[in-house]
C-alpha cells in the first residue's frame, strides 16, 4: 500500500459505474450475511442478496478468502480514519475527540464486521497494517491527552480499541433510540474514568502486539501421522 492508497483499498484499475456499483452491493450483502450467518455464509446467499449473478461476485472476488479479507479492510480503514481525525483534533480537545471518536464508531458499526467485534479474522498484510496505524493514531491521542493532563497515565491505545469494540455492539431486544441512550451514556462514563482524579490503580494493559496476535488465523495444524506411516 502506497501513500496515496486509501486505507483497505488495493491497487486496482478504475472500475465502471455498474462494476463499482455491483462491488459495493457484494461488500454490503457479505457484511449482513456474516454478521447473521458468519463467514460460512453461502456465496449465492450473498449474491442474492446483493443482485447479482454468482459470476458477477466471482470477478470481483475470486474466492471466499478474498471477500473476507476485504470486508475487514473496509471496516479497519472506517476506523482508521475515525482514529487520524480524532489525532488531529485531541490537541485541543482530547476527552472531545475521543468521545467522537467512539460515537462515529457506534454510528458505522454496520460497516466494521472486524474480528474484535465478532468478524472473521484475517491474515491479509494490509489488515495488520492498518491495526498498527490504528493503534499509532489512538497513541497520538494519548499524548496529547497526557500533555494536557486530561487523562490518568496508564491508559493505552488497547483500552480505546477495546472498549470501542465492546459499545459497538449492538444491544438486541432493545428500541433503537433506548439503545443508543444506553451506548451515549456508556461511552460517557467510559471517558470519565480516563480522568487523572482517580485512586484506582488499573491491571497492567496487553501491548497492541500481544492482542494482534489473536487477530489473525492461526498456522494450520498439522494431521496426525496415519496409521499406515506407523508401520
Amino acid at each position: 500500500m502506497t501513500a496515496s492508497t486509501p486505507p483497505g483499498k488495493s491497487l486496482r484499475p478504475r472500475l465502471r459505474a455498474d462494476a463499482a456499483r455491483n462491488r459495493a452491493q457484494v461488500l454490503a450483502a457479505a457484511r449482513t450475511a456474516f454478521r447473521e450467518l458468519g463467514t460460512a455464509a453461502p456465496l449465492d446467499e450473498i449474491a442474492r442478496r446483493a443482485g447479482v449473478n454468482i459470476a458477477t461476485l466471482y470477478r470481483r472476488f475470486p474466492d471466499r478468502d478474498a471477500l473476507i479479507a476485504q470486508v475487514v479492510l473496509d471496516g479497519f480503514a472506517v476506523v482508521l480514519d475515525a482514529a487520524r481525525t480524532a489525532a488531529q483534533t485531541a490537541r485541543t480537545d482530547p476527552l472531545g475527540a475521543l468521545e467522537t471518536f467512539m460515537l462515529s464508531l457506534v454510528d458505522n458499526r454496520e460497516t466494521l464486521v472486524l474480528p474484535l467485534i465478532g468478524g472473521p479474522v484475517t491474515n491479509d498484510p494490509q489488515a495488520r497494517d492498518l491495526q498498527r496505524q490504528i493503534a499509532a493514531a489512538l497513541e497520538e491521542v494519548l499524548s496529547a491527552a497526557r500533555a494536557r493532563g486530561a487523562v490518568r497515565p496508564d491508559v493505552a491505545a488497547v483500552d480505546l480499541i477495546t472498549t470501542a469494540a465492546l459499545v459497538c455492539r449492538p444491544l438486541p431486544h432493545l428500541p433503537q433510540q433506548q439503545a443508543a441512550t444506553l451506548v451515549t451514556r456508556h461511552v460517557g462514563i467510559f471517558l470519565d474514568g480516563l480522568r487523572p482524579n482517580t485512586t484506582r490503580q488499573l491491571p497492567t494493559a496487553p501491548t497492541h502486539e500481544e492482542v494482534a496476535v489473536h487477530l489473525a488465523p492461526g498456522p494450520p495444524e498439522e494431521a496426525p501421522p496415519s496409521a499406515a506411516s506407523d508401520r
